[in-house]
Formats: structure tokens, C-alpha cells, sequence
């Protein structure tokens, strides 16, 4: 009699795997590289805040790190806007070219 067939070997040999079943494996090791937010002392982020507002007073260029939980992305541009009331600052790369980034994830300027 064949080995497949005696034992566990029956269910073993029938094993498949579903896409539904793949997604969530996959998704699973993917959320289990997921990093959480550092935190900021006071004085972290008052030197983050006064590189914004130099950026914006004297249009210079200025590089920002923004967290994200798989991986950081550094952006470069010149603050165009300050937005207090939602917290958040309009960073300008070119010409129609800019995002608004929220101050909390900030991480770090340079």
C-alpha cells in the first residue's frame, strides 16, 4: 500500500492552499513588521517647529522625515504654508508639487 494512503498521509497529500488564505498570511507577516511611532521629547520638537518656520520666514529649503509604520520617507522642499488650527504644514517641491504633512508625524528635520 502506498505511504500517502496509511496515516496521516491521506490529509497530508490533499493539503492546498486558497488565494483568501494566501491574503491573509501575507498580510499578517506584513503587519507584524509593523514598527510603532517614536516618541518626541519637548525639545525634539520645538527644533522640528523652528526649522519649519525658518523654511517658511526665509524660503529655504529644508529635508523632513515623516514616519510612516513600515518605513520613514524623507521629503525636501520649502514650507509654503503653516496651517496652526489642523496642525499641519504645506511642503512645496515645485511648481504644483506639495503635500500637506501633519506635524505629529514628523519625526525629524534636516
Amino acid at each position: 500500500m502506498s505511504k500517502k494512503l496509511e496515516g496521516n498521509g491521506l490529509w497530508e497529500s490533499s493539503r492546498i492552499i486558497i488565494p483568501e488564505h494566501k491574503e491573509a498570511y501575507l498580510k499578517l507577516m506584513q503587519d507584524r513588521q509593523r514598527r510603532g511611532k517614536p516618541e518626541l521629547d519637548d525639545q525634539e520638537v520645538q527644533l522640528i517647529e523652528q526649522a519649519l518656520i525658518d523654511s517658511y520666514n526665509s524660503r529655504t529649503i529644508v529635508s523632513i522625515t515623516v514616519f510612516s509604520p513600515f518605513d520613514d520617507e524623507e521629503l525636501t522642499g520649502v514650507v509654503t504654508s503653516i496651517n496652526t488650527a489642523r496642525r499641519e504644514v504645506k511642503l512645496s517641491r515645485g511648481q504644483d508639487d506639495f503635500s500637506w504633512i501633519k506635524l505629529e508625524d514628523i519625526v525629524s528635520t534636516g
